[in-house]
């Protein structure tokens, strides 16, 4: 009898709450929805247009300025370095070269270069020059660009192909939504277009990469590169496209790299595409009395590699 009590009793509450405003306050959520012409595409145009893009590509100079910040979370602050002139030079498939110049003065303030695998830092300021893997970390929360890496420059400048095969990799469609601003720098909500690639590894398939498209132009805005455990290493922006010789190629590229907590956007003065770079423009060598550093090594294996000296 109890229980049958209970149960009219809230019955008679369900009943009575709609029609009783002083029990409840209802207020809208705002969200502010861009009114921009969206376009369609579908899987398949959106991965062929990756595709042709990866193909028409086989290599690019340019003449670009460098903005570079450091930190966030981990080090409690950002730094912001002044903006400086720099050279880029790319070769599929994986060779790279990278030189910062000095402001003002315009000597050197860095030359990388990098064959996919291995690559060497010269640092003329401190007479520095390192060598190593690229996937040789070298963890220093107050030094965060000790872990750049010419690799991660590439990756974020030339979006690869999707295999086609399903064998090495998957791609599926998703739709989701981005935040864009308008001239006023207004945020509105916008959907978009996301390619999310699987690849499998050697414990199965895992979340390699997510390409999105904006739907106001059809092109890559962004590319997210993740690592083995699923988080992401490199977060990359892209604006301003222009065509060079038929090709839309951003005219600024912006590449974070969230966990080691570093910032790096490329705005392009000049670019080529397609030229015929030769092996000796990919050559860095070790200059007389550098400090030399060799990432990944021990130092009885330095030393057994100079001679024990």
């Amino acid at each position: 009898m109890t229980v049958l009590r209970r149960f009219y009793a809230v019955l008679v509450f369900l009943a009575f709450l709609p029609a009783t405003g002083c029990l409840f306050r209802s207020r809208p959520v705002p969200r502010q929805l861009s009114n921009a012409p969206l376009k369609a595409a579908t899987q398949a145009e959106l991965i062929d247009y990756i595709n042709a893009q990866a193909a028409q590509v086989h290599s690019m100079e340019a003449t670009v300025d460098i903005d570079t910040s450091v930190g966030g979370e981990k080090k409690g602050k950002i730094t912001d370095y002044q903006e400086i002139r720099g050279y880029v030079m790319v070769r599929k498939p994986a060779m790279l070269r990278m030189i910062g110049l000095m402001p003002v003065v315009r000597t050197r303030a860095f030359d990388m270069v990098s064959d996919g695998k291995n690559f060497k830092l010269w640092i003329p300021p401190k007479n520095r020059f390192v060598e190593g893997r690229n996937d040789v970390v070298t963890p220093n929360p107050q030094q965060p660009l000790e872990n750049l890496r010419p690799q991660h420059i590439y990756d974020a400048l030339l979006l690869p192909q999707v295999a086609s095969d399903g064998q090495r990799e998957k791609a599926v469609l998703e739709a989701g939504q981005e935040t864009v601003l308008d001239a006023k720098r207004h945020r509105y909500e916008q959907p978009d277009y996301e390619i999310v690639v699987i690849r499998e590894g050697e414990h199965g398939w895992r979340l390699a990469r997510k390409i999105i498209f904006s739907r106001t132009d059809l092109l890559p805005h962004r590319q997210l590169i993740y690592d083995d455990d699923g988080n992401v290493a490199t977060d990359a922006r892209y604006e301003g496209y222009k065509p060079t010789n038929g090709i839309n190629f951003p005219s600024q590229i912006e590449i974070k790299r969230p966990q080691e907590e570093y910032d790096i956007t490329l705005t392009i003065v000049k670019l080529q595409l397609n030229l015929q770079l030769g092996d000796s423009q990919f050559q860095l060598e070790q200059p007389p009395g550098a400090e030399v550093v060799h990432l990944g090594e021990s130092q009885s294996a330095i030393r057994a590699s100079d001679g024990g000296n």
